[in-house]
């Protein structure tokens, strides 16, 4: 998609501060973190969120989730993470590509907002 800002990061056409990549996935650095690691984690296609995965695509999600831990490693987050994904204006989500937001580095409030 030419007007998403996560497919421009993919593409290179915006900078970003990447910590993972391989074919099917992109993660990098959130710029406005809400906790000490906070990356964003993303399928290099184009799902506009939790909604649009299908049978034709969730072999890339299954993939995603592969790879956070491995990230999650990398960060040094041995002591637990939190993987979140916002689905629609109502939930927070203001990117319209699916994402899943690894936070950690810190101890993480239990109650949801």
């Amino acid at each position: 998609m030419t007007d998403c800002l996560f497919c421009k990061i993919i593409a290179g056409a915006i900078p970003s501060s990447k910590v993972y990549e391989d074919e099917t996935v992109y993660a990098f650095r959130d710029i406005a973190p809400q906790a000490p690691v906070h990356i964003l984690v993303v399928p290099k296609a184009h799902i506009s969120d939790c909604n649009g995965v299908n049978g034709d695509n969730s072999a890339v999600i299954a993939h995603i989730f592969e790879v956070i831990p491995v990230i999650a490693r990398a960060e040094g987050l041995e002591g637990g993470y939190r993987v979140v994904s916002n689905c629609g204006p109502h939930a927070g989500q203001t990117v319209g590509h699916l994402h899943f937001h690894i936070l950690g580095g810190k101890q993480l409030a239990l109650e949801m907002a």
